[in-house]
């Protein structure tokens, strides 16, 4: 079953939701989710705006909900029926904050003092950031609210009152988003599936907030690809919870908290979503695929990522194997695409057809290197001859990744990571 914004609408799932194939039911997208960027935001001057700050009146919006809101309570009468079915059951719920625009309950707004937000602690430029890394954030710019405060293009800046009323509003909407969370991990334990329901907590990408002068994302840094990642995986990463315990307590955000939540355990090792696929079968007793050949195209089935079972502690499955039986050294991929050497109006979403250059990113635990080469979009084929730029950033001296050592790379002086 398939809740609110799982595959991408449009074009990105080819219109499809993957459904018939991911869903035994029609996928279920929440009504109001068509007025997300229609002018529903009141502005100081009492109009209604297609703003990126939108903080609203729940009761004054179209049908008197938003669609986060309906997701939750579609996915709660699914669980429901699940309480008293005997077939196994796989649930996704797709969020969309703190998705663009910043449209929430206006309440939130109150949990993140204005004063007392914070900038980003590098909301410059680097000097060294080749400029086929930058991201020109344009669809922010189209915003009613950011097109008033008529910013230059593409390098801004946005003025400091604004940052801190953009960041605001992002964090009221991860705190919005983080009482969904809590409303549907209650009708678990309501429902009694809290002690035989694994749940994953993750997201798609990350966000720049300022990060490098940049919003939004976009881009091959930290702050853009990197994710939440949380397991629950009952009488494994917890506990099981006693008959009528309540093991996911709702905690009002408006009121004071009298006890904290007991962490979990943290695994700092890198990891990527493709290991989702493996990790959830796994965990659910399925058989795990073989890794994927190359090529696979004429494989019927098979998996790329790593099994993680081993961050839950099993003794009852096999060791997770590599090719030719040797452990790869924990990595981390992506890649962002760019139609151009400098940024331009279609740097951030390029058309496949506009697509000239590629950016491929390696992420270990001590380094990020990006290198920028030729791309052909009709061949799908990067030409690693052709380097446009290139990017080497040391996460333990440059957590922030804002001094590009990759020129230096090029010579002998290159300074190496700190060790432990």
């Amino acid at each position: 079953m398939s809740v609110g914004k799982v595959f991408h609408p449009g074009v990105s799932s080819n219109h499809s939701d993957d459904s018939p194939y991911s869903w035994s039911v029609p996928p279920y997208h929440p009504s109001s989710e068509k007025y997300e960027n229609t002018k529903t935001c009141r502005g100081p001057d009492g109009q209604l705006h297609a703003n990126l700050l939108c903080p609203v009146d729940v009761a004054e919006v179209p049908e008197g909900t938003l669609p986060d809101k309906q997701s939750t309570e579609q996915a709660v009468r699914l669980l429901e029926k699940m309480k008293t079915s005997a077939s196994p059951f796989f649930l996704a719920i797709g969020y969309h904050k703190p998705h663009i625009p910043f449209r929430y309950p206006k309440e939130f707004q109150k949990l993140y003092p204005l004063e007392s937000i914070p900038l980003a602690p590098d909301p410059q430029v680097p000097a060294g950031l080749p400029p086929v890394a930058y991201n020109p954030w344009m669809d922010i710019r189209q915003r009613e609210d950011v097109q008033a405060l008529n910013l230059s293009v593409p390098y801004g800046p946005v003025p400091v009152d604004f940052q801190r009323k953009l960041r605001q509003s992002y964090f009221a909407c991860v705190s919005y988003l983080d009482t969904q969370v809590g409303l549907l991990l209650s009708a678990l334990d309501a429902h009694q599936l809290a002690d035989s329901t694994i749940v994953v907590f993750t997201s798609d990408h990350g966000w720049a907030l300022g990060e490098h002068g940049e919003w939004a994302k976009y881009s091959n840094f930290d702050v853009t690809t990197r994710v939440p990642l949380m397991f629950y995986v009952p009488g494994r990463t917890a506990p099981l919870p006693e008959a009528g315990e309540k093991f996911f307590s709702y905690i009002d955000p408006f009121e004071s908290i009298s006890e904290l939540v007991e962490p979990g355990r943290q695994v700092v090792d890198l990891v990527e979503l493709l290991s989702l696929f493996p990790t959830l079968a796994a965990l659910t007793g399925l058989h795990v695929p073989p890794r994927c050949p190359v090529p696979s195209f004429h494989v019927e089935l098979c998996r790329e990522g790593q099994n993680l079972w081993k961050h839950f502690q099993f003794d009852d499955l096999e060791e997770d194997t590599y090719p030719h039986g040797n452990p790869r050294e924990s990595i981390a991929y992506s890649q962002y695409p760019r139609p151009a050497d400098f940024p331009q109006w279609n740097s951030d979403k390029p058309s496949l057809k506009d697509i000239k250059i590629m950016g491929y990113s390696i992420r270990t635990i001590d380094y990020r290197y990006t290198v920028w080469v030729g791309f052909s979009p009709h061949e799908f084929l990067a030409n690693f001859s052709d380097i446009h730029a290139g990017e080497l950033y040391f996460v333990a001296s440059d957590p922030l990744q804002d001094h590009n050592m990759y020129n230096y790379s090029q010579g002998r002086d290159l300074p190496g990571p700190p060790r432990p």
